[in-house]
């Protein structure tokens, strides 16, 4: 579905032997005020393991659409934008660090501006320091991998009364 609605283009080296191709080269950014009208859009949280195409099938009943989940999300690489799965994670620590349970960093809270965070999976009130630092936690290499995936993990999906809508504008500023 997403390819389909590409503009075809001529490629080869010479006007003989030529092939018609998808414009893969073709963007479409979604504007800044569309992604932020949150009236627009539901909040959702992916739990581990979950896909794009589950996540377009549950919210829109069609796995297909899974592009516009990505598109919306401004995730461009499916591979490392998304979140991995719990064995997924667990794999990529193995690979990435020789101890994952060792320290990655140390941090403390912020003494001015925001000192706490919004719920327990929100650490913009930590700034990171110098082990010699009063005060300072360490934070291992598996919970800052962690962290990272959790903040992956909330994403927003259009609200399914827009959809057709925005497929309609995709297509016509695709095929531009």
């Amino acid at each position: 579905m997403y390819f389909s609605n590409f503009r075809k283009i001529s490629y080869g080296f010479d006007k003989k032997n030529f092939k018609a191709v998808t414009d893969i080269m073709s963007r479409v950014k979604i504007r800044d005020k569309v992604l932020n009208e949150a009236t627009l859009y539901n909040k959702y949280e992916i739990k581990s393991g979950e896909t794009p195409e589950n996540i377009a099938f549950k919210a829109y009943g069609d796995p297909e659409l899974h592009w516009i989940i990505l598109l919306t999300n401004n995730i461009k690489d499916r591979y490392y934008d998304w979140p991995l799965s719990e064995q997924e994670l667990e794999l990529y620590l193995k690979d990435k660090y020789s101890n994952p349970d060792g320290t990655h960093h140390y941090e403390i809270t912020q003494s001015s501006g925001r000192t706490t965070g919004n719920g327990p999976d929100d650490y913009t009130h930590k700034i990171e320091v110098n082990s010699t630092t009063s005060g300072a936690s360490s934070v291992s290499n598996r919970e800052y991998e962690s962290r990272l995936q959790d903040e992956k993990r909330l994403i927003t999906i259009l609200s399914l009364k827009y959809v057709n809508t925005f497929i309609e504008e995709f297509i016509k500023l695709i095929r531009k």
